[in-house]
């Protein structure tokens, strides 16, 4: 089946749906009046429920139109700031034969993208945005970036952007009645029915739509580009989550931000360990849903290979070339992302934003809650970790457990074992002994003042496993480690850190 005859009925389904709901408000306006007009109560009761049916799906759909559009992602940039970029832009609609966007933002995500405001159901477009990932030009180079952008732009010349628009808010008011019908099972079947198929066949029209995006793409930048940008775009986007979740998420404990957000992810792609994990992930085969708005990337680069390669002038310089002032646009895009209260925080290396930020997440409460634990148990003067260390002695393993779970803790067989192995790390890294160390190739490792990686879970689980005999063999580690009895762990602030991130 041709694409158009697919996007004609995908938007007849939409269509479709709106006569199903106008249909069933229509039943219930006609039995309501019925029983109005005969007032003996005789089908009441399928009144009652049409009626139900009817007003809860107005409800869905009012609530989906009153929901405020959400503020533009990223940073626009317009042609006096960055004219390289637009000029290389402009080229490329020419090519593709379609009209340049209105509006060039540059956004914090592994993404390029295309939107048109359009009225009467897509048939007149207002306003063209494009949208370039910050991420994707510091790991791209001029080809690459070129080929994505001439995707993207292909979604113009072939009036994808117009027909999405009515499609993706049907698909949004479709989603909304099915979730607004749960309390009629009958009812909410048929509209989920109805969701799926609509869903199956928008879906397949956007599949095909990329693969002829992809085709804009190899003629302006040759097959070995437009392959080697989807690979990039593939391995780089799940490595921007990982980034985001396992460095960038240390920033609310830190209470410091990176002075180069930026600078820290292409260190981490650039890394030869992460680049080998990449490469993994690209060629991993991913289950294939007839719900997948792309093709997979092995359909995408097979029919980017049977496609004729054009002669094109190579360029394989970075691609910040387009880019007046990389570092600046690079800063104004950081402000867009964080949060204005974590925009107030200090900035600070990443070396210092993993080792605070590992503290406070990985130690500072282990080790608080685990001398607090052991201050009520053998009712000690003060908050020392010594305390928990003589619950233990004392044999009073099941209760200095079940302190720590009543503290918030998950009960499990090596709650002692991980308890403990933090506190410990927490008292070297109090005095001066230990930190936690940057590494971009792996997680942050433990690491001593001579350089050696520090591993305190073995020892941790002798303690648990054998207290009488092993609590001394630790009070005298803890002593020629030069941490005192009375050591009382960091306690935290009363104020939890911010969400350091915008949300999307």
């Amino acid at each position: 089946m041709k694409v158009t005859l697919r996007a004609f009925l995908a938007l007849s389904l939409l269509a479709g749906f709106y006569l199903l709901v106008g249909a069933i408000i229509a039943i219930a306006l006609v039995i309501d009046i019925g029983l109005i007009v005969r007032g003996d109560g005789q089908g009441l009761q399928a009144g009652i429920v049409i009626t139900l049916v009817a007003f809860a799906l107005v409800r869905a759909l009012i609530m989906v139109s009153r929901r405020q559009q959400a503020a533009q992602p990223g940073v626009e940039v317009t042609p006096e700031q960055e004219p390289e970029l637009w000029r290389t832009v402009n080229e490329l609609a020419e090519q593709v034969q379609t009209q340049a966007p209105d509006e060039i933002r540059i956004i914090p995500d592994v993404n390029a993208a295309v939107s048109e405001d359009t009225k009467f159901l897509g048939l007149k477009a207002t306003r063209r945005r494009m949208y370039i990932g910050m991420p994707l030009l510091i790991t791209m180079t001029v080809d690459e970036m070129r080929s994505i952008l001439g995707h993207e732009l292909g979604h113009y010349s072939g009036s994808h952007t117009r027909l999405g628009a009515p499609v993706y808010r049907g698909r949004i008011s479709l989603i909304a009645a099915v979730q607004g019908l749960e309390k009629h099972p009958f009812v909410q079947k048929i509209f989920l029915g109805y969701a799926k198929f609509f869903l199956r066949v928008s879906q397949a029209v956007s599949r095909r739509q990329e693969l002829e995006a992809d085709e804009h793409s190899v003629r302006i930048a040759g097959r070995a580009a437009a392959s080697s940008a989807l690979r990039k775009v593939h391995g780089a986007a799940p490595v921007w989550g990982y980034f985001l979740e396992a460095y960038a998420g240390l920033v609310g404990p830190a209470q410091a931000r990176p002075a180069d957000l930026f600078g820290g992810f292409q260190a981490l792609v650039s890394n030869p360990v992460r680049q080998r994990e990449m490469a993994a992930m690209i060629t991993e085969e991913r289950e294939h849903s007839p719900y997948d708005s792309h093709p997979s990337l092995t359909d995408r680069l097979s029919a980017i290979e049977k496609l004729p390669d054009p002669a094109v002038h190579a360029d394989q310089r970075p691609a910040t070339e387009l880019l007046r002032d990389p570092d600046l646009a690079a800063r104004a895009v950081e402000e867009s992302f964080w949060t204005p209260n974590t925009l107030a925080l200090p900035t600070a290396s990443w070396e210092d934003v993993v080792a605070r930020g590992m503290y406070v997440a990985a130690n500072r409460e282990a080790a608080r809650d685990f001398a607090l634990a052991g201050q009520r148990l053998v009712g000690a003067p003060d908050t020392v970790v010594d305390a928990g260390f003589e619950a233990l002695a004392r044999g009073q393993v099941a209760e200095l457990r079940a302190e720590l779970v009543a503290a918030g803790w998950n009960d499990g067989e090596r709650l002692l074992d991980a308890v403990i192995t933090r506190t410990l790390e927490a008292a070297l890294i109090d005095h001066g002994s230990a930190y936690w160390a940057l590494s971009w190739s792996s997680a942050p490792r433990l690491i001593d003042t001579a350089g050696q990686e520090v591993k305190l879970a073995e020892f941790a689980a002798a303690v648990v496993a054998d207290p009488p005999n092993q609590v001394p063999v630790l009070r005298d580690w803890l002593a020629r480690s030069g941490i005192s009895p009375d050591y009382c762990p960091e306690l935290p602030t009363e104020q939890s850190p911010e969400a350091p991130l915008q949300s999307a």
